[in-house]
């Protein structure tokens, strides 16, 4: 990942209880965007993750909008959690999932799921293309389609479920 000007740093492996752990993860320093929020995450993760910012996000937003992207929101990644509803553990427990939530441009404006999943035609189609080409990327793609739980993010994670909603 050095190659592509992605900057990491090695985390510790730990074991943190609830079967959940931070085993061989990173955090990432630069993948090309600020990107908020970001802890430990597996390295498959944080190399599609960064190879999707740096190939998906950055040309989408000259794309639909016309100016570059600044910054990428998260809403995290590693968390000690179950899938909602259920009792087995999301990959964020393992460091192998991430929530975007919104994307800052260079002109000020600011595009969140939220609100451009049903907003304006440039928000909807720019959104959509985000996460068309997620699904190409990681084992799990899930948005506002999906569920109500995922109203204001897209989850991305490295499953092998291969399950694009």
């Amino acid at each position: 990942m050095r190659g592509l000007g992605i900057q990491f740093t090695p985390l510790p492996s730990e074991y943190r209880g609830g079967g959940c752990s931070t085993i061989d993860t990173i955090k990432l320093l630069e993948i090309g965007v600020p990107t908020t929020n970001l802890g430990a995450m597996s390295c498959p993760l944080a190399k599609n993750f960064a190879a999707w910012a740096r190939f998906a996000v950055l040309p989408a937003a000259r794309q639909y909008f016309g100016t570059e992207a600044v910054r990428i929101e998260t809403m995290g990644t590693y968390s000690c959690r179950s899938i909602n509803g259920s009792g087995r553990l999301s990959e964020h427990a393992f460091a192998n999932a991430v929530d975007v939530s919104g994307f800052v441009l260079a002109d000020g404006r600011r595009i969140t799921v939220e609100s451009g999943w049903n907003g304006s035609i440039e928000e909807r189609e720019f959104l959509r293309a985000l996460a068309a080409s997620a699904c190409r990327r990681f084992g799990t793609v899930l948005g506002p389609d999906y569920n109500a739980a995922h109203y204001n993010h897209f989850h991305f994670d490295m499953s092998t479920n291969r399950l694009c909603r």
